[in-house]
């Protein structure tokens, strides 16, 4: 077993974590102190006298001494979508249990999509080339009941916008009176550094509940005149529209696309936060208008040939 120590000052640019652990090795050894920095292949303890590199292959666990649920105070509404105020780091295990049911599968008569709940009367983020042009679409819900899941199929989906530009779209599923969704908040894109461990729940292929992890590799990559974060987070078709989260449990982006090329791996990009969180609080600029293709653009009539 091989550990290698570094100096405070070598992880002084390192974004800090600082989470309490008790880190479960191999052999019955255990290590105890605050999980500083994340890569791929290891970890960053701090011990208080010295920083321990801890590759992952030697770890069978990690308990968080204080991983605790957000408290219910912490959730602040920012009209349509919430945010929080305050939050902890958990595994993605936790995340996954606890958010797992408000990430829909979006199915129209052409494809496949993902989407994830944003307010819990039943607003949906997806992208806008999963209903791009369809106008019969269904959400399927996924509750979690005792030990088994249950499917809840709705097919009463509405647009409410949709961006083609930015790729986004906002649906509505009517709830029976009474009924609510579990939504997930939106976090800070712009706070994102390269290296910081993400997640996503999708379903790739319509492999509902599919998680992939990877990092951020890099938080402003710009390709075709928009900005994306590019991250090695696996996503296949079928992802497109899912949530990307961050390891306290917020939406930084909407996974989009991959690079499909020859010797090209672990190139994902996501829309970020930041872009959603402008195009709910301007939805009305893009509400749908199923008599106009290309809404939200408006164009005006073209002339004809008696106003020559």
């Amino acid at each position: 077993m091989k550990f290698i120590t570094l100096t405070l000052c070598a992880l002084a640019c390192a974004p800090l974590f600082a989470e309490r652990a008790t880190i479960n090795l191999s052999e019955g050894n255990a290590v105890s102190g605050s999980v500083v920095y994340e890569r791929p292949t290891s970890i960053y303890v701090d011990l208080g006298f010295t920083v321990l590199e801890i590759p992952r292959d030697n770890i069978i666990g990690i308990d968080l001494e204080d991983a605790i649920a957000p408290k219910s105070d912490s959730t602040l509404s920012q009209g349509i979508f919430q945010t929080i105020s305050q939050g902890e780091t958990l595994p993605v295990g936790e995340w996954v249990n606890r958010y797992g049911e408000s990430v829909v599968l979006i199915r129209t008569t052409t494809g496949l999509g993902s989407g994830f709940v944003i307010n819990p009367d039943g607003y949906i983020v997806t992208n806008d080339h999963v209903i791009a042009g369809e106008h019969d679409i269904s959400v399927t819900v996924f509750k979690q009941e005792g030990e088994s899941l249950k499917r809840e199929q709705h097919d009463d989906v509405k647009i409410v916008a949709s961006n083609p530009g930015a790729d986004l779209a906002l649906l509505k599923i009517d709830l029976p009176d009474g009924q609510s969704l579990a939504a997930v908040p939106l976090g800070e894109s712009n706070d994102l550094k390269q290296g910081q461990s993400v997640f996503a729940i999708g379903a790739p292929l319509g492999l509902d509940r599919t998680v992939s992890q990877g990092i951020v590799s890099n938080r402003n990559r710009p390709i075709g005149g928009r900005v994306f974060v590019q991250t090695t987070t696996e996503i296949s078709p079928g992802n497109s529209g899912g949530p990307l989260f961050n390891m306290r449990g917020e939406v930084v982006g909407v996974n989009n696309m991959k690079v499909v090329a020859m010797g090209a791996e672990g190139l994902a990009f996501a829309i970020p936060a930041n872009v959603l969180k402008f195009f709910l609080e301007n939805r009305d600029a893009f509400a749908f208008d199923p008599r106009h293709p290309n809404t939200g653009f408006r164009y005006n009539k073209p002339p004809t040939s008696e106003e020559n």
